[in-house]
């Protein structure tokens, strides 16, 4: 479970680059995967919202990829450079198969941006289809977060819990990436 967010720092913004660079891979991989985490936030969100670092977790890309799709998204990181990385995760027992890939990429400015993917294999990830883009059901990605993602505190989370419990759509809704009331 994430910590508590420091309010005094809400209104602050992912660079652009980091949510360009994101859309570049995803954009490669999008025939085969399913996309989870914060980025699923960000597909359910209404169109050109503001990207508050609080509304949704860009520091990393959570997808979800079917067994007999591994080859061709393999193929696509290893020919876009991204490496195995280990981590501790790797040595847990899991039904998902998790790995870790990343990337480093050189921004215009010389700083340089690391890419992290998170990938998990499953057959059997309960799906919406929004804009063009395969994400994990809402339902379902608020349940992984008391197992595979920890950004539990995130605009987005809060508000399509409650949404849900409300019976209502979170997609698209408008308080996936609005700052809280409270």
């Amino acid at each position: 479970m994430g910590a508590n967010h420091n309010i005094k720092r809400y209104g602050e913004l992912w660079p652009d680059y980091r949510i360009e660079h994101g859309l570049k891979i995803l954009e490669q991989l999008k025939q085969w995967i399913v996309i989870s985490g914060g980025w699923a936030w960000h597909f359910m969100s209404e169109h050109n919202h503001t990207e508050y670092k609080h509304a949704h977790d860009h520091k990393d890309i959570d997808i979800f990829v079917n067994p007999k799709h591994v080859p061709q998204v393999m193929s696509v990181l290893l020919e876009q450079g991204f490496q195995k990385v280990w981590t501790r995760y790797d040595y847990l027992p899991s039904q998902e198969n998790f790995r870790r890939y990343e990337k480093i990429d050189w921004l215009e400015s010389g700083k340089q941006i690391r890419i992290t993917i998170d990938f998990f294999e499953s057959a059997s990830v309960e799906t919406i289809t929004v804009n063009g883009w395969t994400i994990v059901a809402p339902k379902t990605l608020l349940g992984y977060y008391s197992s595979i993602h920890s950004s539990d505190k995130c605009w987005a989370v809060k508000a399509a819990s409650k949404l849900l419990n409300q019976g209502k759509d979170p997609v698209g809704n408008t308080l996936l990436s609005k700052k809280p009331l409270k």
